[in-house]
């Protein structure tokens, strides 16, 4: 998901520049952007559940200290971070979609 979105941003600003770009691709792009703010939302969702799943296995971590609760953990935070620069990466993106729309619209 991350190259598509990055390939049609290029794309974009490509047509854009050279004003080469038509309606029905305007139309299109808003298509684009409802569907990589699903994206965006599905991914803030999962994001936040993993966030909340390891600051309580770590609570329990620190109140229990068992292995079981450390590796729990270790599992939710090496999988929060990449969510993190992920959503971060979506969310950028769909803000630069946003800035792309209404650039195209002004031609």
């Amino acid at each position: 998901m991350k190259i598509k979105l990055k390939d049609y941003i290029k794309e974009l600003e490509e047509k854009i520049n050279h004003k080469k770009i038509e309606k029905e691709e305007i139309e299109n792009l808003y298509t684009w952007i409802l569907f990589f703010q699903h994206e965006r939302l599905v991914h803030l969702i999962v994001t936040f559940f993993t966030g909340i799943s390891t600051i309580l296995f770590l609570l329990g971590l620190l109140y229990f200290s068992t292995i079981p609760l450390l590796l729990l953990f270790l599992i939710t935070l090496c999988l929060f971070i990449p969510y993190i620069f992920y959503y971060y990466y979506l969310e950028n993106g769909v803000q630069k979609l946003y800035d792309l729309y209404f650039q195209a619209k002004k031609i």
